[in-house]
């Protein structure tokens, strides 16, 4: 007669069944973190870093071109200040970049070019001071400007004297 085969009904032991449930769970939950660590960090964007140039023409006028910007600024969020250079004899002149009476006006005391018209402020844009009516012509000015958001001074240039 021929040999004759037990039969196991059983596919998998109950411990190696546990051990695979343990290693499964363990590695969705694994799973799941990674995906909700890389949406909790929150990354915070570096502070821009701005480089102007500053010509004195021979109307009287300063003219700070932005030649360098590593991210575009929304207007409101940039403060301008133009400090005499004897802070106690004269008041300064501050004001925000979107100001009605500075963005895009000619002929205004400052007024802020936006080269592009993106209503944002990037590298090319400019502003123009009129020095010879504030009485800024005479290279003890200085010319600012401050990222309001983060804090950041990005701007601080002395206004060279007019010939």
């Amino acid at each position: 007669m021929g040999a004759h085969l037990k039969g196991d009904d059983e596919a998998v032991s109950p411990v190696i069944a546990t051990v695979l449930l343990l290693a499964i769970t363990v590695m969705l939950s694994s799973m799941v973190f990674v995906l909700i660590q890389g949406s909790l960090t929150t990354v915070e964007k570096a502070p821009p870093q701005a480089t102007v140039s500053v010509r004195a023409l021979d109307n009287g006028f300063h003219v700070i071109r932005i030649t360098s910007l590593d991210q575009s600024i929304d207007p409101a969020r940039l403060q301008f200040d133009l400090l005499p250079g004897n802070l106690s004899a004269d008041n300064p002149i501050r004001g925000h970049v979107n100001d009605a009476d500075v963005y895009g006006v000619i002929g205004a005391n400052v007024s802020f070019h936006d080269r592009d018209a993106g209503y944002s402020v990037t590298q090319g844009d400019y502003f123009v001071v009129d020095s010879r009516t504030l009485g800024a012509d005479d290279g003890t000015w200085s010319f600012r400007l401050v990222e309001e958001t983060a804090n950041v001074l990005l701007v601080d240039v002395r206004l060279p004297p007019m010939s």
